[in-house]
């Protein structure tokens, strides 16, 4: 009989250990660690539909200065992120999450409060500490969670999921702004990204590198910021009250700048960008493919809500509801071409993409006129543009990732999400310059559709030296 209960009592120890160590649903963690990163890519979106209401909430800010609440967050945002994917591998990746979250979320009731233009330019700094913090932290935990063989299509659903919270930012800020007022476009973060703490605190499972060590470097953070910084201001300065021989100066400090980054990464121990990522070909080419789309979806969002508005005279809630249908169709796709590139690569999707926003762009250019037709003359483009993003930006998040060995995972996904975030400075900075002074007309924006299509064109051709396919039997 005691043998037989022992044999029971290991059966029994047997099962509870299975039990205890049977792979659960992974999905859990997917919506914990995305509801964060939806928050991020919606943010730095939504403020294209509150910038009027900023700048009329602080009556006599330029535009070019009024600028500088995204700008500063997306520099910020891109520097720190780069580190942040380090320091989620070095020090837990539930740990920085939790603390980029937290950070976010009190840097965003602080903007809500502000009363200057400082003061919610410095609050929008700490947000991207926040924000940087948690965006490499959530792929990592992605990735952990899911096994090999459904890693591409986990990748590509993470990246729909930033690519349409930044797609509906425009339209649900402008509807938001209209209604309740411009801090709103910051309280909305708090329910949501209070929700993702209590799941996260529970569910999520922390997981370190206990042998790494991370190394922040100030130095290359300090060189980079100036440097894309420096280029931003000089952008946005070009048709103000600067001199020609102060946008100069501007223009030379972010040269030096960027060159001492280059020359510090390759001679530092620790440097803030490893250039020994950019061996790999397709990781060389997605992010220079990265940050040229970058700068053509910041342009394509911020000039939409100046010619819906200035052009065509619409409301802001009547432009929020104007640009839905292109958001809408940035899911669905990105799912089709997540699963289709897990069997064929990214490339035909990245190509394709690419050639199908240049005719978005193209559209825009010559199809829409003074008098609004939005039916005939808009939704088309509108159409092409958010297929075009669903297949391109989740294509070029998981294309980064997919040659890299499994221990650069978050330092590669954080340079590539770092590249596109400046792209998106300097997009904004053009539009600001070509759009934001008074009396736009129709002719304004002619150059900017025009760079947007050779922008989409660029990108194609960069991703044409992409391979991700997957490796034959």
């Amino acid at each position: 009989m005691s043998a037989v209960a022992d044999v029971v009592t290991s059966r029994d120890a047997a099962a509870r250990h299975d039990a205890a160590h049977r792979p659960r649903s992974p999905w859990p963690t997917f919506w914990v660690a995305s509801i964060a990163v939806f928050l991020v890519a919606l943010d730095t979106t939504l403020l294209y539909a509150a910038f009027d209401a900023i700048r009329a909430g602080f009556p006599g800010t330029e535009a070019a200065d009024l600028s500088w609440v995204l700008n500063a967050y997306t520099v910020i945002y891109a520097a720190m992120l780069i580190p942040a994917g380090g320091l989620a591998d070095a020090h837990g990746r539930k740990k920085v999450f939790m603390l980029g979250v937290t950070l976010f979320l009190a840097a965003s009731a602080a903007c809500g409060l502000a009363t200057s233009v400082g003061w919610l330019i410095g609050a929008r700094g700490v947000q991207a500490i926040g924000a940087a913090l948690l965006t490499p932290a959530s792929l990592s935990i992605v990735l952990a969670a899911f096994p090999q063989e459904k890693r591409a299509v986990a990748v590509s659903l993470w990246g729909a999921v930033g690519g349409l919270a930044a797609a509906i930012g425009p339209s649900l800020g402008s509807l938001v702004v209209a209604k309740a007022g411009w801090p709103w476009a910051f309280y909305l973060n708090l329910p949501l990204g209070a929700l993702s703490l209590w799941r996260g605190a529970s569910l999520l499972v922390e997981a370190r590198k206990p042998d790494v060590r991370q190394h922040v470097d100030l130095v290359g953070m300090l060189l980079l910021i100036v440097g894309v910084g420096a280029v931003a201001l000089a952008i946005v300065q070009a048709d103000s009250r600067w001199t020609r021989v102060e946008i100069g100066v501007a223009l030379g400090v972010a040269m030096v700048a960027l060159a001492a980054f280059v020359a510090w990464a390759r001679h530092t121990a620790h440097p803030l960008v490893d250039l020994t990522l950019f061996r790999h070909r397709t990781y060389t080419f997605v992010n220079l493919a990265t940050f040229a789309f970058g700068i053509a979806f910041a342009m394509m969002f911020f000039a939409f809500f100046f010619y819906m508005r200035e052009v065509w005279g619409f409301s802001l809630p009547q432009a929020g509801v104007a640009i839905v249908p292109g958001p809408l169709l940035v899911v669905p796709s990105a799912i089709v071409t997540g699963r289709l590139a897990a069997r064929h690569g990214h490339r035909p999707f990245l190509v394709g993409g690419a050639l199908l926003y240049a005719c978005s762009g193209l559209w825009f250019a010559v199809v829409p006129g003074l008098e609004p037709a939005y039916l005939a003359r808009w939704l088309p483009g509108l159409v092409m543009s958010g297929v075009a993003v669903g297949m391109v930006l989740p294509s070029l998040s998981a294309a980064a990732v997919h040659r890299l060995p499994a221990p650069q995972y978050a330092v590669g996904t954080a340079v590539n999400q770092a590249t596109r975030q400046i792209g998106a400075v300097l997009g904004v900075a053009i539009v600001v310059l070509a759009l934001g002074h008074a009396d736009v007309t129709r002719a304004d924006f002619t150059p900017v559709y025009a760079l947007h299509v050779a922008l989409a064109l660029l990108t194609g051709a960069l991703c044409l030296a992409v391979d991700t396919r997957p490796a034959r039997r």
